[in-house]
């Protein structure tokens, strides 16, 4: 069951905690099942900092992934966000989310392997995708097919100009690629202030590790 913050969250008093019971009570009676919640900050912030409608939805949360009222045998929780500091501390404790796992961008064999699928179905000239990954470096896969996009977009306008079938070419992969900027910089950056100085409890050991590589 794959859940997003718009199953969850209501402007009326009360129901968003209601319907993150019922989609966990739902998933019970469906077990063995797999719960994956996306952008968990969002309904699991930290409740020092959160808006105080927030607080009893992070606290139903926590009621349920510790199946005080219901038992949760044959069921695990998964969750992703991009901002883990902003997640409840109490979230992280043993028996909910005590798994932490950092998924960096992809390198260079998964960055080739994301060209080619986005590349596969549309008119190319022979391709080095070995070297085309190469210039793509901290890319993630919505940048490199953001790139195969813009690039099919420049193809498609030299055949109108010209009249003639276009293919799309390392030239112009090249040429979108060095207009774009990696949209993971940014987050990169705030990793990394978060990977040096607060990192007391080991939780971004991993990030110290990408880093230092």
């Amino acid at each position: 069951m794959a859940i997003s913050i718009t199953d969850i969250l209501s402007k009326w008093l009360g129901e968003s905690e209601q319907r993150l019971h019922q989609l966990f009570e739902q998933a019970r009676r469906r077990s063995p099942a797999v719960i994956f919640i996306d952008e968990v900050d969002a309904i699991g912030g930290s409740r020092t900092n959160a808006a105080a409608s927030m607080a009893p939805i992070v606290n139903v949360l926590l009621t349920e992934l510790d199946g005080v009222a219901a038992k949760n045998d044959n069921l695990m929780v998964l969750a992703a966000t991009n901002t883990p500091w902003r997640v409840d501390d109490a979230l992280r404790r043993p028996g909910r989310f005590d798994r932490i796992l950092f998924v960096p961008p992809p390198d260079v064999p998964a960055r080739e392997a994301i060209l080619k699928i986005h590349l596969r179905d549309l008119p190319v000239e022979k391709l080095d995708f070995g070297k085309l990954a190469q210039l793509t470096d901290h890319f993630s896969g919505a940048d490199l097919r953001a790139a195969v996009e813009r690039a099919s977009e420049k193809a498609i306008y030299q055949e109108m100009q010209t009249g003639r079938a276009a293919k799309l070419t390392r030239a112009l992969l090249v040429e979108v690629i060095k207009e774009r900027r990696p949209s993971t910089t940014e987050w990169l950056e705030t990793a990394r202030s978060y990977a040096a100085y607060a990192n007391r409890s080991g939780l971004y050991d991993d990030l110290v590790e990408y880093f230092e590589k």
